[in-house]
């Protein structure tokens, strides 16, 4: 490599540098064990032939380990630690494998991007789908809510109070109208035993000694009916004719007392 593309790379530099530091501590270690191996041959030159007692059992070791690490020198000695060559080639090519490796990242990266962004996307496309019925719905719902307005008329408490009282005026009415038509067609069928129609009058004396007609047994029944709920039941009087109270059990109109036989009440048809 030239010295002016050294100058434009100093990555490339600090690697040279790098390994150039590698090998001289590696050398420098080789050199100190070198020396650890003569001064240990040194001592056992000195003690000779001497055999080794169980006391000397550490120097036999020691011996065993300077083998084991003459060898291990001589073996670095032959194998000398191959230093890669900075070459401008070299260099190209560690650098196309770095942007391979980093392109390949970036294409994953990318590829879980695109996938996040579709989903939300999609997320997107169905929220504003929801927001435009839900705006639907509210146009929809004003445009009712003004015709409902415009139709609402004001009602004075007075016109209520008025047609209120017609109402039951009407109802009133009706219902004379239907007691009367009820005493007409019961006093035309139901007549009493003797064949005259005795109309009902207060200042009567005697009243247990005489009849009364359907129409006035069927108006004590309804009005104990309404007037006492809780106890509808009415004594059976001697002015009742036997015929119309059989008459009124036996089509379910009047039932008898559960316990007293003598009291009667209407059924209650409008419960």
């Amino acid at each position: 490599m030239s010295v002016s593309q050294q100058d434009l790379d100093p990555d490339s530099t600090t690697d040279v540098e790098v390994v150039t530091d590698t090998e001289e501590e590696l050398i420098k270690e080789c050199e100190e064990i070198w020396k650890d191996m003569e001064e240990c041959q040194n001592k056992l030159s000195l003690t000779g032939t001497e055999t080794l007692t169980n006391s000397n059992a550490q120097l036999s070791l020691l011996i065993m380990q300077v083998k084991c690490l003459t060898a291990e020198l001589s073996q670095w000695h032959k194998e000398m630690p191959e230093v890669t060559p900075l070459t401008e080639d070299f260099l190209v090519t560690l650098g196309k494998e770095e942007f391979q490796k980093l392109r390949h990242d970036l294409e994953n990266v990318l590829s879980t991007i695109q996938s996040k962004n579709e989903k939300l996307k999609e997320d997107l496309e169905r929220e504003q789908q929801w927001l435009d019925e839900q705006q639907q719905m509210l146009e929809s719902l004003n445009v009712l809510y003004g015709e409902l307005k415009n139709q609402v008329v004001t009602f004075s408490e007075t016109r209520i109070f008025n047609e209120l009282k017609t109402k039951m005026l009407n109802i009133k009415a009706f219902k004379e109208k239907l007691l009367i038509t009820l005493g007409e067609f019961l006093e035309d069928h139901f007549p009493l035993p003797d064949g005259n129609v005795r109309k009902r009058k207060k200042n009567i004396q005697d009243s247990t000694k005489q009849l009364i007609t359907l129409h006035e047994i069927l108006e004590i029944l309804i009005n104990r009916l309404f007037d006492v709920p809780h106890d509808p039941y009415v004594k059976i009087r001697d002015s009742f004719w036997p015929p119309y109270i059989e008459l009124l059990l036996r089509n379910g109109i009047a039932l008898r007392h559960p316990e007293d036989p003598t009291q009667l009440r209407l059924e209650a048809f409008h419960q």
